[in-house]
């Protein structure tokens, strides 16, 4: 896949949709399903670039996978918190979930396991992660630069104990030792400052380890609310049979483009009140702008009303939703203001930068300050070919736009192989 011209949708539509699994949701249950006793079934399982990197990775650690794309379905044989080899070359290619999951997984080992990845990934930081498993009795060493992988890890299992997790550049790190904490030698409690980055990611983590059988233990400020400790006891995970949702932040680039037709719906179905992942609430935001927005407990959906109006939104909750706002923005009256964004410099690409370069090419004007984002929509959106710098959110979102507008290309489409191959047939299920 090289270019795709996007066509316009001229007329108003109502779709049905249910994208692949959540990306999020199976690489945490992958790494659960390895850890548990007994063998776990995971069902609605997404086979994208960044969950095919996990799986190869678990085979190679010696856990045996069984798997059928057909059916979308993964059966894995847990070993109790076991690393069934001594040593491992894994290979992570641009996936932060693997690489970080995995680095924590191995600590549970007796032996060395080198991880690595793509150029692009020995920029993404990793040294959280490293600082937090060296208190929990780990050594991890760097093979070239302080905090970037690759890395080296001597493993002798996990000694445990209290450690203190501040404000990071991603979630990912607390993640990926709380999956970890059930099997080390003595309890692990975490002390959480505040403000957390990309919370409900960790309380996705928390609420898919209490599916498997371990239940931590959350303190709150008793006067803020705010999340204080997590306690996470020392228990096994239990085989689960488990169905994995569609992807919510995939979701999203569907709903955004009904908001964005003014009489357009669309219902993803197997989303809901009952979701464990927190980008369902981009649905709000866009109910803020003007969209009519229903959420019940198995679906959600969004109908475009007669006009948009820019807002002003803290996203550091939902940070993977910055850059579809972006493009719902440019239909918008007035000015959308996008805060909380610190965590997208470090992602797939600068994030902040790049998505301000691609809405000037459509015509708007945006001014970066910081970590925010200040966009003024265009009176009209130019054609443009829009870059997307390895990143598939980049042209999901942007995708999005030139349902609306002529004369939009998305460059190297084949990105979004990372979470969603099919994001392009999905698209055109939308009548132009």
């Amino acid at each position: 896949m090289s270019d795709i011209r996007i066509e316009p949708i001229t007329r108003p539509f109502a779709v049905n949709l249910a994208p692949p699994g959540s990306k999020s949701l199976t690489n945490r249950a992958l790494v659960l399903a390895a850890l548990a006793d007994g063998t776990s079934a995971l069902s609605n399982v997404l086979f994208a670039d960044d969950t095919l990197v996990m799986l190869e990775c678990l085979a190679r650690l010696g856990f045996a996978v069984d798997i059928d794309r057909a059916a979308t379905f993964v059966q894995i044989a847990g070993r109790v918190g076991k690393i069934p080899v001594a040593s491992a070359e894994l290979f992570c290619g641009n996936s932060g979930t693997t690489i970080r999951f995995l680095t924590a997984l191995c600590a549970l080992g007796r032996g060395t396991f080198n991880l690595d990845g793509i150029p692009r990934m020995r920029q993404r930081p990793i040294g959280p992660l490293v600082d937090l498993l060296k208190n929990l009795g780990v050594r991890i060493d760097y093979v070239l630069n302080d905090g970037f992988p690759p890395i080296g890890i001597f493993a002798d299992s996990l000694a445990g104990g209290l450690i203190r997790f501040g404000s990071s550049s991603s979630s990912q790190y607390l993640s990926a030792v709380l999956q970890v904490a059930p099997y080390a030698k003595h309890e692990v409690r975490v002390d959480l400052d505040s403000p957390q980055t990309s919370w409900p990611y960790v309380a996705m983590t928390m609420r898919l380890m209490d599916e498997f059988g371990v239940t931590p233990e959350l303190i709150r400020d008793p006067l803020t609310g705010d999340p204080r400790q997590i306690i996470i006891p020392r228990e096994k995970y239990r085989a689960t049979a488990y169905a994995i949702e569609p992807d919510a932040s995939n979701a999203a680039y569907f709903l955004a483009a009904a908001a964005i037709h003014p009489g357009a719906s669309v219902t993803i179905e197997g989303l809901g009140k009952r979701s464990l992942q927190g980008d369902i609430g981009f649905a709000d935001v866009l109910g803020r702008m003007g969209a009519e927005v229903k959420v019940n407990n198995e679906s959600i959906t969004v109908t475009g009303g007669e006009s948009l109006e820019g807002i002003e939104i803290d996203l550091s909750s939902m940070p993977d939703q910055a850059q579809t706002l972006g493009v719902v923005a440019l239909f918008a009256s007035g000015d959308t203001i996008i805060r909380g964004l610190h965590t997208l410099r470090v992602k797939e690409t600068d994030r902040i930068a790049a998505l301000a370069a691609e809405l000037r090419k459509l015509g708007a004007d945006v001014d970066v300050q910081g970590d925010d984002l200040f966009i003024t929509p265009p009176e009209r959106i130019r054609p443009a070919a829009i870059d997307t710098y390895d990143d598939h959110r980049m042209a999901m979102s942007f995708a999005v736009a030139g349902t609306r507008s002529a004369g939009v290309t998305i460059k190297d489409a084949g990105c979004v192989n990372k979470t969603y191959p099919n994001y392009f047939d999905d698209l055109g299920k939308l009548p132009t």
